[in-house]
């Protein structure tokens, strides 16, 4: 990593020197209080799957200092991770897990106090291109692109990953503050106000703009992705908690490195179990868990998340009255790193690996959830439409599709898609002006999903 931590040099120093104390018990009772987001899907692997899998249970030390200890485990679930800031100011939480924005917020807030800091020991997941963050409007409304909701009411949950997105996306459009009028609203106050068509435009983070796609009440008209920066979440923890039990923290990332595991290891189990625990349906999960999804779980510290997370922390600057933040001080690598030795991973490895979805999903299947049969997989778009115009016309019971963006390459619902028929060549996109683009380069047609399919139906 490219910076030295002297707040963390004792810190170091504890983790190493616990072992020399072996022989001493804590017969204290261990306060572990964490605030998660059971519905962001990039919060999963440190909140919900820990929880209900009790996985944390499980990696907490029992022996040696702590071999009399006793463990107070809570779980607070909140809408956003504002208030999850606010509880561990209060030192009502000692871990949080929150997104990017969230995130530089959290550590700012806390170096602006005299004695208090927190600590960013750990990420979750994240898509390197953005996406994950998106901005929705009422299905039927005329707006398409973001140039669009100047003069309009747009909605999001200040203080959370898809505000500080929505801030970034405004002033790359050159759309200032006064251009449009704000208005903070939770993610499920915004997403009803988008099914009434009470509100012209709402920002929100993962998987709300996909909830509100699948239920049809809403469309995209501008993904995360197009700011270029990466999203991704992590976990914070309290200094003093850390300094005083530095195995625990540990603890939880390995954890949080399980879940991650559990995931990959069978993401439609995982999913449908998921579902229970949230209320997310399962195919909205699976948009963002399955291979190809839009999550790239992992753990380590990457020097392209503190180069996101600076520049995260100057697009604040710009429009809030953010405090400094001193990212040297604030992140440092060494719980991580202790979680994945005692795991008998290769931290170094895993941190130079990172997916990009325009790579690493090109030639991916196309897929079908059929309600009874499951999911199966199509190796290409005309294999896909012709299977679909069979399923159709049996009158068959499907749970979604999925495509991917002939642009970005991220994993897209067939239906949500705007789909270009360019000779005998189809191809999906996530956003239509990219659509009519290619169709205008490629002399082809927009289409919908549905003329898509009809043109795949056999006669007789």
């Amino acid at each position: 990593m490219r910076r030295v931590n002297s707040r963390l040099t004792a810190l170091a120093a504890t983790i190493a020197l616990s072992v020399g104390f072996a022989n001493q018990a804590y017969a204290e009772k261990i306060r572990i209080a964490i605030g998660h987001q059971s519905m962001c899907t990039d919060t999963y692997t440190a909140g919900i799957v820990i929880k209900e899998m009790k996985l944390l249970e499980k990696h907490l030390p029992k022996t040696g200092k702590y071999a009399d200890a006793e463990y107070d485990i809570s779980w607070s679930d909140y809408s956003s991770g504002g208030p999850i800031t606010n509880q561990m100011m209060a030192n009502k939480l000692n871990i949080g897990v929150m997104g990017d924005y969230p995130l530089i917020v959290n550590g700012a807030k806390f170096q602006e106090t005299e004695s208090l800091r927190t600590l960013y020991v750990a990420g979750t997941g994240y898509n390197l291109k953005g996406s994950g963050n998106a901005i929705v409007v009422p299905v039927d409304s005329d707006i398409y692109s973001i140039d669009q909701l100047a003069g309009k009411e747009v909605s999001t949950p200040v203080g959370s990953a898809a505000w500080g997105m929505l801030l970034k996306a405004m002033q790359d459009n050159g759309i200032a503050s006064s251009d449009y009028i704000l208005k903070n609203q939770s993610p499920a106050v915004g997403a009803a106000n988008i099914a009434a068509g009470k509100i012209d435009a709402h920002s929100d983070f993962c998987p709300w703009s996909e909830l509100m796609e699948y239920r049809g009440t809403g469309r995209k008209i501008y993904d995360g992705s197009e700011t270029g920066i990466p999203y991704l979440h992590g976990v914070v923890v309290r200094e003093d908690f850390s300094s005083k039990y530095p195995e625990v923290v540990t603890a939880f990332i390995k954890a949080v490195y399980e879940a991650g595991e559990w995931i990959r290891a069978d993401p439609m189990q995982a999913v449908t179990l998921m579902e229970g625990w949230t209320g997310v349906e399962k195919e909205v999960l699976y948009l963002y868990f399955s291979k190809g999804g839009h999550l790239t779980l992992d753990p380590t510290i990457k020097d392209a998340w503190i180069d996101a997370l600076a520049f995260d922390h100057t697009v604040l600057e710009k429009e809030k009255a953010i405090p400094p933040l001193d990212l040297n001080e604030w992140i440092t690598e060494d719980f991580v790193k202790a979680a994945y030795s005692e795991l008998g991973k290769d931290y170094e490895a895993e941190k130079a690996d990172v997916v990009d979805a325009e790579v690493a999903n090109k030639g991916l299947p196309n897929e079908i959830w059929h309600s009874r049969d499951g999911v199966t997989t199509y190796s290409d778009v005309p294999s896909f439409l012709t299977a679909m115009a069979q399923m159709t016309g049996t009158g068959a019971k499907l749970n979604a599709t999925y495509v991917y963006d002939s642009e970005t390459g991220l994993k897209l619902f067939g239906k949500t898609a705007f789909w270009v028929k360019s000779g005998e060549s189809y191809n999906a996109f996530l956003r239509k002006g990219e659509a009519e683009e290619f169709a205008a380069r490629q002399s082809g047609e927009l289409i919908d999903f549905e003329t898509a399919i009809a043109n795949f139906v056999k006669e007789g």
